[in-house]
């Protein structure tokens, strides 16, 4: 019989002891262990010497491409460098992540056009992903996004924090940034200008900031903010709209995989609302949702499956072959312990094969059965991970329901568990999920309007609010539940082919480099089991 332990991958135990960086060390105190025979290096050595040697040799395990890593001699982990101990770190990491080819493009799995030669999903952190995942901010609250050349927009504002306080919403203008009035998109490719720089050091690196904002009235206002914890509501809105004719649209707007603990009570208020509406159809807006955590996409899918679907598969996940044979090594000092048991366990102990790690559609958990004629998600190339896991998962168990309205996500089919390295958590895509009907492989994204992603290719309209009926990308869902078609008569549709002052790729760009910091990822937060 397999025991079942609750892996919690952000709360760690600590294992290692802390040593100033100019020491020298074994090792054995929480590094890699030092007793790896994989082109093991030297024990000795300076604590980042060691640090970056585990980077490289859990990678050689556990990353999902490992088979065409190099080896430790020929890489030469020690070689890497930064600013500082963390950018030698992410340097390494980068490197790593462009050696292996994918076949069908001919670049990295994790080449990213917008930002040639850094990882598209690997990177290392010293905790930060934990705290944000869980809820718990300290910043203020909103994100800017260039709407236009000279158009600086907020994109979003969470419920509770120093934006929502100080009165700012999605829409608004910003007119000017701690008194400069030239905030303008100035980056070229694959860099940021003065101005862009500017802005993300205001509001994602600064502990105050003011500003001026114009409202979509055209009247103005001033706001002096300063940075505060505040717990996030991954919910940013959800409201029904009644179309006539029996037709019910529900509509969320979901901006983050936060923990269970987190998202459960707020997507259980916003469902058993929609049950009590008798919704028909379904609207949920991930535009800006990065991902997160693996089980609340699962819950997220629960949600909105039907009865009918109970039991049967919701998603496959796939390891490497060193995982899967039981090859790792230097995994065992991976140790965690049992939220439920107290128990200790490490990742070597674990079943990674594919029958072990089959997730079915379950509704016994969740608080409501729906039965939707059509399922929209609103999309963008800030869509990613657990997003568009949860978007794929649906798509095998309804996929004549299914729609996509936006422009292209993100690309990343593949997820990972952090691997604790001293103070650092080093994250790698250790795994890759795919659909009932072995669907997968969205590395570069999902294109909406596509053969295989039906529905309206549009860009974003980030001069309305949320649930605006009149916004864009909403507007093209509830014209299809009333009409039959995505096209709305007599209203002037922001398409991609008219007169914006960006192009896509400057769009694309500008939205990335603004969201400095913010997490892209699916992490396998949930119950694995233990080896026979």
């Amino acid at each position: 019989m397999r025991k079942i332990f609750y892996l919690i991958l952000l709360i760690s135990i600590v294992v290692a002891s802390s040593c100033k960086k100019t020491s020298t060390v074994n090792p054995n105190n929480g590094t890699d262990g030092g007793n790896t025979t994989v082109d093991a290096p030297s024990k000795q050595g300076t604590t980042l010497d060691l640090i970056r040697d585990s980077v490289f040799l859990y990678a050689k395990e556990a990353y999902y491409w490992n088979d065409g890593l190099p080896t430790y001699a020929s890489f030469k982990p020690r070689t890497y460098t930064g600013t500082d101990d963390l950018d030698a770190l992410s340097n390494e990491v980068d490197a790593i992540s462009q050696i292996v080819k994918n076949p069908a493009t001919g670049e990295a799995y994790e080449y990213y056009a917008n930002a040639r030669g850094h990882a598209k999903y690997s990177f290392i952190d010293e905790g930060d992903v934990s705290a944000e995942l869980n809820g718990v901010k300290g910043d203020f609250g909103f994100a800017p996004l260039y709407n236009g050349i000279n158009d600086l927009r907020v994109k979003y504002v969470y419920p509770g924090s120093p934006a929502d306080i100080a009165g700012i919403k999605r829409g608004y203008q910003i007119v000017s940034i701690n008194g400069r009035n030239n905030i303008s998109y100035d980056a070229g490719s694959g860099g940021s200008g003065a101005n862009v720089n500017f802005v993300i050091n205001a509001y994602a690196y600064s502990s105050n900031i003011t500003m001026t904002l114009k409202k979509p009235d055209g009247t103005t206002f001033d706001v002096n903010m300063t940075t505060a914890s505040y717990t996030a509501n991954p919910v940013l809105k959800y409201q029904v709209y009644d179309l006539g004719n029996n037709k019910k649209v529900g509509y969320i707007v979901f901006n983050s995989f936060t923990s269970n603990a987190n998202a459960k009570p707020k997507l259980d208020e916003a469902f058993t609302y929609f049950s009590s509406q008798g919704i028909t159809d379904l609207v949920v807006d991930l535009r800006y949702n990065g991902g997160g955590y693996v089980s609340t996409a699962e819950y997220l899918s629960n949600m909105i499956v039907p009865a009918s679907k109970d039991g049967s598969v919701m998603y496959y996940t796939y390891f490497n072959t060193t995982l899967i044979s039981g090859n790792a090594k230097i995994l065992k000092n991976q140790v965690r312990r049992d939220a439920t048991s107290g128990q200790l366990y490490n990742y070597s102990q674990f079943d990674y094969s594919v029958e072990g790690n089959k997730v079915d559609f379950s509704k016994a958990n969740v608080p409501v059965n729906l039965n939707l004629s059509n399922i929209f998600f609103i999309v963008t190339s800030s869509t990613a991970s657990a997003s568009e896991l949860t978007i794929n998962n649906l798509k095998g168990a309804l996929p004549s329901a299914v729609k996509l309205i936006g422009s292209t996500s993100y690309g990343k089919p593949v997820g990972f568990f952090d691997i604790d390295i001293n103070k650092y958590q080093m994250y790698i895509p250790e795994f890759e999920t795919k659909n009932s009907l072995q669907q997968g492989g969205y590395y570069a994204g999902m294109t909406p309007g596509t053969p295989d992603y039906p529905g309206v290719n549009d860009d974003d309209d980030v001069t309305r609010d949320f649930g605006d009926p009149t916004e864009v990308l909403l507007a093209h869902a509830l014209n299809y539940v009333k009409n039959g078609t995505f096209n709305v008569p007599g209203q002037q549709i922001q398409s991609l082919s008219n007169s914006r002052t960006m192009s896509i790729e400057q769009e694309n760009e500008a939205a990335i480099q603004l969201d400095k910091g913010k997490f892209r990822g699916m992490i396998y937060n949930k119950p694995l089991k233990l080896k026979k």
